[in-house]
Formats: C-alpha cells, structure tokens, sequence
C-alpha cells in the first residue's frame, strides 16, 4: 500500500486514511475532548504521514504500528502544548462525529444510555491531572503495553504503572462521586 503511494496511486492513500481516521480520530477526541480540534488533530497526523511516507521502512514494523506512533507522537505534543496554554475547553459529544459507528441492535433507549455513560466517563477522564490521563488513555483506550508507553512518554516503567494505578483509582472515585453507574451495573 505505501508503495503505490510514494507512485502517486491515490486511491491507496484513500484507504490508508479510510482505514485509519477512525481509530485516530478517537485518540485525538479522548486527549482533547473536542470534535472539532480530534478532526483538526487527525487531518494533521495525516499530512504528516503522507509528507513522510519515505520514511516508512516496513522491516521495523508494519504501517499500522508505524501510522499510530507518529499520532500518538502528535497528539501527545498537541495535549502538552494545551496543557500550558489552557483554553476553553468544554467537551462535545463524541457521538456527534461522523465516524461514530451506531449499532443497529441496540434500541434507542440503550444506545441514549450508552452515549450518556460515554459522556460520563469522559467527562472522568477529563478530571484527571494530565500525567494520569495520559497514562490511562495510552493504557486502557488505546491498548498500548507498559514498555511502549515508556518508550512514547520516555519515563521509567515503574512512573508509567504507578501513574496508571493512580489514574483508575482516581477515576473511580471521580465516577462515584458523579454517580455514575460502573459498566457491569449497565
């Protein structure tokens, strides 16, 4: 696929973005909170990836991997950098974007239930102090493993758990106090 790239096949780059935005998209919003600034963040990474495509080497890893380090790299800046200058900063639903997938078995009472949890446990996330939300979001949200957060953050491993450990503990006594309803009580 990177190959027909870097020849100008731009239906490959299509689905590069197609198969990626989503999951991209998502990172961002859980960093920033905002539509808005997730798809701003997203079209970024995406510039960046397609000035940098040459730089793709396939035997250190494959484009998935490779694709999702570079927007970590960038959201994770952008979210420091915000972090310094803060602004308004009041969330927006998630569920409003486009590339939010509705699940057609669900009834609308459920899928309303759902989207106000999401809500919920995002307005959590926002609670929490930067070096904690960034270790859960890395963690929990986007799968990565302890030794991948220490090499994308360049903190010791046992910072890294540690400020994961903090982080759930402290949501949970963020969504108790909201009196949000844990998962498995949905």
């Amino acid at each position: 696929m990177v190959r027909k790239c870097r020849a100008g096949d731009g239906a490959a780059w299509e689905q590069i973005v197609h198969d990626y935005s989503r999951r991209i998209y998502n990172l961002a919003y859980r960093f920033t909170s905002r539509s808005d600034t997730a798809e701003d963040l997203t079209q970024e990474v995406f510039v960046r990836v397609y000035r940098s495509l040459d730089q793709y080497d396939a035997r250190q890893g494959d484009l998935q991997n490779w694709l999702m380090r570079l927007a970590r790299n960038l959201i994770i800046d952008d979210y420091r950098k915000r972090q310094r200058t803060p602004h308004d900063n009041q969330a927006d639903d998630l569920a409003d974007h486009t590339y939010h997938l509705h699940n057609s078995s669900r009834s609308v009472q459920q899928e309303m239930e759902r989207r106000e949890l999401g809500a919920q446990v995002q307005a959590g996330i926002d609670k929490l102090s930067p070096d904690l939300r960034t270790c859960v979001i890395l963690r929990d949200i986007e799968e990565l493993s302890y030794q991948e957060i220490v090499d994308l953050l360049k903190i010791p491993e046992g910072t890294v758990k540690s400020r994961i450990n903090r982080g759930r503990i402290e949501l949970a006594k963020i969504l108790k106090r909201m009196k949000v309803l844990a998962v498995s009580e949905v």
